[in-house]
């Protein structure tokens, strides 16, 4: 059973978000989130490149000296502040590197063997769990970088990665469909969840909602209050302007606890009778 992309043209995709989002003011974007979530973490980019010699001329990019996970990679640019850029030979194993499209995810891969009795009870279960993820097809791509996108080094991103709390988030996600709702829906992989962010928004071009694993919160430094969204940055103006309406509408963070004996009809109103003025 092979896994399969969603998408029939990846690099064709890539560039017409790059194009879109070409000449964003950063600074200005990641300020205006920070003014309604007050993030933690600093909002970063990723992006693949074609070359490795595209991804080395970034200006101030770091290349790693040693092995490591690729939520290691993306924690340095979110945690550290710094521009990063690899290659398949500097993520350890192939989970990694599967999953951004930079080594093939040839039969060994998709068996998952390495996983079973580890993670997963048998091989069948291992192998499920691997043809469930998102993965970016191999061949089209052969290095990543991730720096914060207010260094404006990756310009533009094909995504952005927002860690943020519970409550940050799901006021994100509201500021999301403040127009033209829709329902969003993602899934949920388990273990090696940067499929269902970076990999899926990757693939997809959707905002993707991860629970950050095991291996995330324990190599790439992610708190045990943060979740992940991933996004493309065209994203980005239409989720500011929907947390400044709610802003304005009074539901903003932090959320202010309101008593859970208190009469909630007097809270309630504050909100919904302005909502009929309106």
């Amino acid at each position: 059973m092979a896994v399969k992309p969603r998408l029939d043209d990846n690099a064709s995709t890539a560039t017409s978000f790059r194009e879109l989002t070409a000449g964003y003011d950063w600074n200005e974007l990641v300020s205006e989130i920070n003014k309604y979530l007050r993030l933690r973490a600093t909002p970063i980019g990723m992006k693949l490149y074609a070359s490795v010699e595209e991804m080395e001329a970034v200006p101030r990019i770091r290349r790693p000296k040693a092995v490591h996970t690729a939520d290691q990679i993306v924690a340095q640019a979110c945690r550290l502040g710094w521009t990063v850029g690899v290659t398949a030979e500097n993520l350890v194993g192939a989970q990694c590197a599967a999953v951004l499209g930079l080594r093939r995810q040839d039969e060994d891969w998709i068996s998952g063997r390495n996983m079973s009795g580890v993670w997963f009870e048998t091989d069948r279960d291992a192998r499920a769990h691997q043809c469930a993820m998102d993965v970016v097809p191999h061949g089209l791509w052969r290095a990543m970088a991730v720096s914060p996108l207010t260094s404006r080094r990756l310009d533009p991103p094909d995504i952005c990665l927002i860690y943020a709390t519970p409550a940050q988030m799901i006021l994100l996600i509201n500021g999301l469909q403040w127009s033209g709702y829709r329902r969003l829906e993602w899934g949920c992989v388990g273990e090696s969840a940067c499929a269902d962010s970076w990999g899926r928004a990757l693939v997809t071009g959707e905002p993707s909602l991860s629970i950050p694993c095991f291996a995330e919160r324990r190599y790439g430094g992610v708190m045990e209050d943060e979740l992940l969204i991933a996004l493309p940055p065209k994203f980005l103006p239409k989720l500011i302007n929907g947390l400044a309406k709610l802003s304005a509408n009074g539901l903003r963070y932090p959320i202010p606890q309101y008593g859970i004996q208190s009469d909630a009809k007097a809270g309630l109103a504050v909100s919904y009778e302005n909502s009929k003025r309106q």
